[in-house]
């Protein structure tokens, strides 16, 4: 899953595609460079971003979603927000990739059961404004597991497809730099409940932290081996920044497997 942010202030591209022309162009190429998913973003989610509101995320995601659509790309849509969502998937998007797990609005688990639109339910702990504050965690991989299971369940039992479900652990979202990699580490403990597991950790800070390199951009290496470690212990979908790294390290991964 590649990276598509058409905004002015995301963490590690923001500004880099809010020209649609330009998204476009780039997201054709992830394709091309071997992304099975464009995930089309329209507003921030790094800690301390304000929100945006639903007319200005559609102005910003909807030109994308139409352009990379037309030419046959899956497209996701990464937003919290239901009137956005049913723009996008009527623009040609299959996919909605919440950072709220349904949350943050009401109508968008029934949008979800009445398109049957796939559907990808993260865990966060606060919100953004707030910088993801929250109690701690008692097991990190153990809370976020029944919260994600939970929320699935609440799907299914809404009527949405079972198979239509990906979960995300939700890196960079209220979590320390030891519970990022226990998260990795205990990917296949959720996967083993029989949902796709997706990792995001392409670029976060926590790789900052730990190597020192401040520049988001300069943090690819790292992505990559992470993104090797994800899929290792048990994660089908892993959502970077970097497409051809990432492919290369995949493979070489896979031949040595």
């Amino acid at each position: 899953m590649a990276i598509v942010n058409v905004t002015p202030d995301s963490f590690s591209d923001g500004g880099e595609r809010f020209d649609p022309a330009r998204a476009i162009d780039d997201g054709l190429r992830f394709v091309s460079e071997g992304a099975d998913i464009l995930d089309v973003g329209g507003e921030s989610t790094r800690p301390g971003s304000a929100s945006v509101s639903p007319d200005e995320e559609r102005r910003r995601i909807l030109p994308v979603v139409e352009g990379l659509a037309r030419q046959g790309a899956v497209v996701s849509l990464d937003t919290r927000r239901a009137s956005v969502a049913e723009a996008g998937l009527a623009a040609g998007a299959r996919i909605v990739n919440d950072v709220s797990a349904l949350r943050d609005d009401e109508a968008m688990l029934p949008l979800i059961v009445r398109t049957q639109a796939a559907v990808v339910l993260m865990h966060r702990r606060g919100k953004p404004e707030e910088r993801y504050a929250g109690p701690a965690y008692d097991d990190v991989v153990e809370d976020v597991r029944r919260f994600l299971l939970d929320r699935a369940a609440a799907c299914v039992v809404a009527g949405a497809e079972r198979r239509s479900i990906a979960l995300d652990p939700g890196l960079g979202f209220g979590k320390k730099v030891e519970e990022e990699l226990a998260l990795i580490a205990g990917a296949r403990r959720l996967a083993d409940a029989g949902y796709p597991v997706l990792i995001g950790a392409s670029r976060k800070s926590f790789i900052g932290r730990l190597t020192g390199v401040e520049r988001a951009a300069d943090r690819d290496p790292a992505s990559a081996f992470l993104a090797v470690e994800a899929v290792r212990h048990g994660a089908s979908i892993v959502r970077v920044h970097n497409v051809p790294a990432t492919r290369q390290a995949l493979a070489v991964f896979e031949a040595m497997r």
